[in-house]
């Protein structure tokens, strides 16, 4: 693979593929951990480490592991670096271990990370899944942060609050809109989780949608620039 695809893989997953806003995988966690900045930014960190390392794994021994029993042999490569993660988490950072709770061993059916196994590690060589893997994470993190970003400050008017996984301890955030308005505290509940999500989604379907793709599918009538088009020509298209 060239350097210039390469590069192209890397980047896919920020918005391109981005797995959650995009491939529509790894919902739950998404939902459940962007409550805050904190948490959010944490288990996007520890979903990335555990999808370049098994990336990296699963693409070495991808032409020795049995076509019938892949998946399984997939989820025990996973299993056992989402085990090191916690261990280290629970070891070092043990505030960002408590508040992930249970969604840090639920790495381990995340379907981004099995479906990066599956689609493109097992198919392609170590360094290219790596870029995938790492591509593919900061993707994910990015979307916790950017939706713990907007839950935060709505939810609690806060930004940035939190002890940083011992490392800000009495930091109290950035104060926004506490000063102004109460915090809604649906923000921080499953409701406002779904609401932000769908907004976020919203904005990137709309800013990154191809206009030509639509025309072809659903005609003129489909296309928000039919009024300005000319002789023929699609103004989507110029």
């Amino acid at each position: 693979m060239g350097e210039k695809k390469r590069i192209d893989v890397l980047l896919n997953g920020l918005i391109k593929e981005n797995p959650v806003l995009v491939l529509v995988i790894g919902t739950c966690p998404t939902l459940a951990t962007s409550t805050s900045v904190e948490t959010g930014f944490g288990m996007g960190l520890a979903a990335t480490a555990v999808l370049v390392c098994s990336n990296i794994v699963i693409s070495a021994l991808h032409n020795i592991i049995p076509d019938k029993v892949r998946i399984p042999c997939f989820i025990t490569v996973i299993a056992g670096f989402v085990t090191i993660v916690q261990m280290l988490l629970q070891a070092f950072v043990p505030s960002l271990y408590s508040a992930l709770g249970l969604y840090l061993p639920l790495i381990v059916v995340n379907c981004i990370i099995l479906g990066r196994a599956e689609m493109f590690a097992s198919k392609n060589g170590v360094l290219d899944s790596a870029l995938d893997g790492i591509g593919m994470g900061l993707g994910f993190t990015l979307t916790l942060v950017i939706m713990g970003t907007i839950r935060e400050v709505l939810g609690s008017g806060t930004w940035l609050a939190g002890d940083w996984f011992g490392l800000a301890k009495g930091f109290k955030g950035i104060p926004l809109l506490s000063n102004f308005i109460p915090g809604m505290s649906i923000m921080t509940m499953v409701p406002g989780g779904f609401f932000v999500y769908a907004i976020v989604m919203a904005a990137v379907h709309y800013f990154t949608k191809d206009k030509s793709k639509i025309r072809n599918e659903f005609g003129c009538d489909g296309c928000a620039n039919q009024g300005n088009c000319a002789d023929g020509e699609c103004a989507a298209q110029k």
